[in-house]
């Protein structure tokens, strides 16, 4: 047996060798994958960097992955109806390189995730409204402007913030989850892959089975078109669409047949397609 063999079974047997926990964790070892070198235990800021204000009333501090998206297009999609105050600067907040550690960017979100958003449409008055976590954020601004969101006590509030709500809670699955083990993963593992995609091909089964009878995710008008169908779009939309992973065929998309009509109908808003490019500018 030559020697590169040796050491290619050497390395099966380390990986399907068993892991036993140790009483008490500790961060003794590079973890590896994407992001292993910005990976830590602890919150907080870790440099100084004030962030830049523009003369917008919204500041939105980013970037354009699926949490970052969902802010862009209900940004974009309220622009399109001429909503007054809806102005805004985006900047550029790159997670690869640790920007979102960055004094003012912990300022305004201490968990240190992209989306983050601060409104000083009432800069005389009152002291800045800074808001984080994405779905906080569509809520915000869709509530603020009256539009996307069923404003009075009704089923259609209940569908909306009950579908808002999923996604938050299962879009972990399939970005920390599925995500992080197809393609950031250091190495692929048989187990936790069939664990999440699983799990993520019963969510999309989920969805599908809703969108058979709907149009979008509160109804068959297009004026049930909310900030419902924004904030799982850019997640499972892109995923059926082949624009997250590259993992459309290991998942099989094709099977879900009413997301993928869904998926593609918002994506052809002029909105949706400006958000999904939206230009971001640096931070220097």
């Amino acid at each position: 047996m030559s020697q590169d063999n040796n050491h290619s079974n050497n390395n099966t047997d380390e990986q399907n060798a068993a892991y036993t926990p140790p009483k008490v964790w500790v961060q003794d070892k590079d973890n590896g994958g994407k992001f292993a070198n910005i990976n830590r235990p602890t919150a907080g800021a870790r440099y100084e960097q004030a962030l830049p204000v523009g003369d917008a009333p919204l500041q939105l501090y980013s970037l354009n992955t699926p949490n970052g998206v969902k802010v862009n297009i209900l940004l974009e999609e309220l622009a399109e109806l001429g909503v007054k105050g809806v102005e805004y600067d985006a900047y550029k907040i790159d997670i690869s390189e640790g920007m979102q550690f960055g004094s003012g960017f912990v300022d305004i979100n201490p968990n240190s995730k992209i989306p983050a958003l601060v409104d000083h449409s009432n800069r005389e008055a009152d002291e800045p409204v800074a808001i984080f976590e994405s779905g906080a954020i569509l809520m915000y601004l869709a509530e603020k402007f009256g539009k996307f969101i069923p404003l009075s006590l009704s089923k259609a509030r209940a569908d909306c913030l009950s579908w808002v709500m999923w996604q938050m809670g299962s879009a972990p699955f399939l970005g920390g989850g599925f995500g992080h083990f197809y393609a950031y993963a250091p190495k692929p593992l048989e187990y936790p892959i069939n664990r999440y995609t699983m799990e993520v091909k019963r969510q999309l089964d989920v969805l599908d089975k809703h969108l058979k009878d709907h149009k979008y995710m509160g109804g068959n008008d297009d004026a049930d078109y909310n900030i419902a169908d924004m904030i799982i779009w850019a997640w499972y939309g892109q995923l059926v669409l082949g624009k997250l992973y590259d993992a459309a065929e290991f998942l099989q998309v094709d099977e879900y047949e009413h997301v993928k009509r869904w998926a593609q109908n918002i994506a052809e808003r002029p909105a949706v397609k400006k958000a999904v490019e939206l230009s971001l500018k640096a931070i220097v």
